[in-house]
């Protein structure tokens, strides 16, 4: 049994907060644990100087799947300096990966850990897909993953509801349904995408408001979001419904937000990337922030979490299951080249390269909106810190969205860069909070750690895993949190001052809430008629899914107790 101490360093645990933060760190095969300060060690790593976090946990970002795949494909210049291939890696544990703003599975796994990450979530997985986007994962190395399974815009869940599935004699067969495909998929949870917007845009309706029936269920957005988040409720599953709603990127949509919110009822949801969904249509170009409306709605509903999406400037590759929003925005492409697809009438995708630039008004917008929010909403455990990757910018910019959330004179200095009509009317400027290191903390380990019911990570308490990150205390956070001293994955050193120093095999996590099995029925002959898979090869077995995770360990989250059913 190997014990190692990790010496006099600051621990940052939001989690389990101490009095003390100055202490030692003991961890003891692959665990936190609590030890005598005079206990005899195996290994020590004195961490004088240096702040000790829980591995950081990305529960929103597009590691895994087709619309990544497609977004690697479409953009094979990003894998080439003025002509010529990236250079590569002189580390002899790293391979060689495509990179740019969306990078190859493996140099995925290599940037995430060398920023002290140990956990990433993709958001978006197609159930007919699922075998390919847990062998993606897979390929990722050293993290733990796993995926929310999109609902909401499928034939059967459709035709269901348009029935009297809200309420009537079909809800229960939605929910053993969505029950069913969650354990099937082995997904950690629900995603819904643009609720019945994608299905509406294959019968050429080009836009779905919250409460407007769709042209051929004759259901509502309002109708699905609730279905969706009651049944989940009722199941037990860990992590609310992660909704992507309507009207994405269009100028107003802070009203389809707000109608969302009011859908819920007061049922638990995660709105995600909600920067794209805070606009308002104040000023000469129609088009303003609605960050304080948004703000003032989540502090007013506690049964709601988000993440931001924070765009960030440069080069990256929008991939989104919404495609009727990706169709719209495709003649923006930047360089001009897109794709559009749709899999087994069950959801769909757009990929559309983009350019965001700080002389952009609506671009110089988007990123104050994403700021805004960031430091209006009060409760930093229902925030958390992404840029939707790579759709606001690729998850390598982490370090400088934290600087922007930290230090409030190199935001005004950022902020000068912008647009002028956007720099000097924005409310952006006269904010003066300043996150603290326990709310970066809580936005990148702590909160979706616990929105995922991740009991044993997002915090350094005794019996949890020892995925750490050792950080250099430094007066600039951009340079403390891009080149971590120690990351600890399992209680293994997987990066040192920047570098790999040991490949491992990250786990997945998944739930597998109970159904009644007769739902089988009703889909083996739905499938029958209209799929293109034998129903009995669809489920993914454990054997199965430890084979596409490269042999990686099942981490099986439990359902609530005593659920209402």
């Amino acid at each position: 049994m190997s014990t190692l101490r990790l010496r006099g360093g600051r621990v940052i645990d939001p989690a389990n907060p101490q009095a003390v933060e100055l202490r030692d760190l003991f961890v003891q095969d692959g665990r936190i644990v609590s030890l005598p300060a005079e206990e005899k060690v195996d290994a020590q790593i004195d961490a004088t100087g240096c702040l000790i976090m829980a591995g950081g946990i990305d529960m929103h970002t597009h590691i895994g799947g087709g619309k990544i795949n497609l977004a690697r494909l479409l953009l094979p210049e990003a894998s080439r300096a003025n002509g010529n291939p990236i250079a590569l890696p002189t580390n002899p544990l790293e391979l060689a990966s495509c990179g740019g703003c969306a990078p190859g599975t493996l140099a995925t796994g290599y940037r995430y850990v060398e920023m002290g990450y140990t956990a990433a979530f993709e958001p978006a997985m197609i159930a007919s897909n699922a075998r390919q986007a847990h062998m993606e994962m897979g390929d990722t190395p050293i993290l733990d993953h796993g995926a929310y399974v999109m609902l909401g815009n499928d034939e059967l869940f459709l035709k269901l509801l348009s029935e009297g599935g809200e309420s009537g004699r079909n809800y229960e067969t939605i929910r053993d349904y969505m029950a069913w495909t969650i354990h099937a998929t082995k997904a950690m949870g629900v995603k819904v995408v643009n609720p019945a917007g994608i299905s509406a845009f294959k019968f050429n309706q080009r836009k779905l408001d919250v409460d407007e029936n769709h042209v051929h269920w004759q259901v509502t957005p309002r109708q699905v979001v609730h279905t969706l988040a009651r049944a989940l409720r009722e199941l037990g599953v860990p992590h609310p419904l992660h909704i992507h709603g309507s009207n994405l990127g269009v100028a107003g949509n802070i009203e389809s937000t707000l109608q969302t919110i009011q859908a819920l009822e007061g049922l638990p949801a995660h709105l995600t990337h909600i920067q794209f969904h805070a606009y308002g249509t104040e000023g000469p170009k129609k088009f303003s922030s609605a960050a304080l409306q948004l703000a003032e709605a989540v502090n007013a509903n506690p049964n709601v979490s988000i993440d931001v999406g924070q765009i960030m400037f440069g080069q990256t590759v929008t991939a989104s299951g919404d495609t009727m929003r990706q169709h719209a925005q495709s003649n923006l492409a930047n360089p001009r080249k897109w794709v559009g697809g749709d899999i087994e009438c069950e959801a769909g995708c757009g990929v559309v390269p983009f350019k965001y630039r700080e002389q952009s008004f609506v671009n110089a917008l988007q990123w104050v909106i994403g700021l805004e929010i960031f430091l209006l909403v009060n409760d930093p455990w229902r925030v958390v810190l992404t840029t939707d990757h790579p759709n606001g910018g690729p998850f390598t910019s982490y370090p400088h969205l934290i600087r922007l959330l930290m230090d409030r004179s190199f935001r005004e200095e950022q902020l000068a860069k912008l647009h002028p009509d956007v720099a000097a009317n924005c409310a952006l400027k006269s904010i003066t909070r300043e996150l603290t290191l326990d709310e970066i903390a809580i936005m990148t380990r702590s909160a979706p750690a616990r929105l995922l019911g991740l009991k044993d990570r997002g915090h350094l308490g005794e019996g949890a895993a020892a995925d750490i990150a050792v950080y250099r205390e430094r007066a600039d956070p951009e340079a403390m949190f891009t080149t971590p001293e120690h990351v600890f994955k399992d209680g293994v050193q997987v990066a040192r001052q920047g570098q790999i120093t040991a490949i491992t095999t990250g786990g997945t996590h998944f739930v597998e809430p109970d159904y009644d099995r007769g739902i089988e029925k009703t889909l083996r002959k739905h499938l029958a008629a209209h799929g293109s898979v034998n129903f009995d090869r669809i489920a993914i077995t454990h054997d199965e899914l430890c084979s596409c995770c490269n042999g990686g360990r099942l981490l099986p989250t439990a359902c609530f107790e005593g659920a209402a059913i």
